[in-house]
């Protein structure tokens, strides 16, 4: 099965068609990226600590390309680790990624939190639309719609799954999963025609609790635009036993 990103050297990764997103053919979508540099920093620092944020900052359009990803640990303590990581591409940097990591001890008696329960996956993918070409939205995500849909304004909730590998044949880290599908939440809670509007994230941060179980991540997601060009996309993140953390997006907004 063909991934995201094969790996060339101890740095260096080659990104595949399965990349492209959703404004430019030449350009990858934001889940791919985040989910590469995520990949990285898992190389690096203590192995007990858990990503309670993760923020990608998305600085010029990542090419279908050749790319460079590098992470370092930048503080590390008895309870609190910061690891930052880069991507360069074409002798530039196209993004950057900054981690805050907690160290997991011993089960703790703590309170319970009240949560709904989560709706079930629908048998059949509804994505609602098709390309004739591949990307990463329509090849290597499986989407299923329980509220809302890719081509109807207003918030929408769906189930996304990661089909493919990140890098070669690894498997795909929990963390990777919930980055891949965040990185929808303004597509999937558009407001405006993507033919008419542009509405991209220059950015990313995901708060978790904790990890997810399983392949599947649940979205509710619901997008806020402004007349002056920037927007928020905001989601509430979720698994088959419930809530496990939200995701932001900044939005910059524009005429096609």
């Amino acid at each position: 099965m063909k991934p995201l990103f094969e790996q060339i050297d101890a740095s260096r990764y080659r990104a595949t068609e399965l990349t492209i997103g959703p404004w430019s053919r030449d350009a990858q979508h934001g889940g791919a990226p985040a989910a590469l540099l995520a990949h990285v920093m898992d190389q690096v620092g203590h192995p007990d600590m858990f990503t309670a944020r993760f923020t990608v900052e998305l600085l010029r359009p990542v090419p279908i390309d050749e790319v460079t990803a590098d992470a370092a640990v930048v503080r590390t303590g008895r309870r609190v680790e910061i690891v930052t990581a880069s991507l360069t591409a074409r002798g530039s940097q196209v993004a950057a990624a900054r981690a805050l990591r907690i160290r997991r001890h011993p089960g703790l008696d703590v309170p319970t939190h009240p949560t709904d329960p989560v709706p079930p996956i629908p048998e059949e993918r509804n994505l609602g639309f098709s390309l004739d070409h591949v990307s990463f939205v329509t090849d290597a995500l499986d989407v299923r719609f329980v509220e809302g849909s890719m081509v109807a304004p207003g918030p929408a909730t769906a189930w996304i799954r990661l089909t493919v590998p990140v890098v070669d044949d690894r498997p795909v880290t929990p963390l990777q999963r919930v980055l891949v599908a965040a990185d929808c939440g303004n597509g999937i809670s558009s407001l405006a025609d993507w033919r008419s509007l542009l509405f991209i994230n220059p950015d990313l941060t995901a708060y978790l609790h904790r990890e997810p179980s399983g392949e599947w991540v649940l979205m509710r997601s619901e997008t806020i635009l402004q007349p002056h060009g920037v927007g928020l996309a905001q989601s509430d993140l979720a698994d088959r036993t419930g809530p496990l953390g939200r995701s932001l997006q900044s939005l910059y907004v524009d005429r096609l």
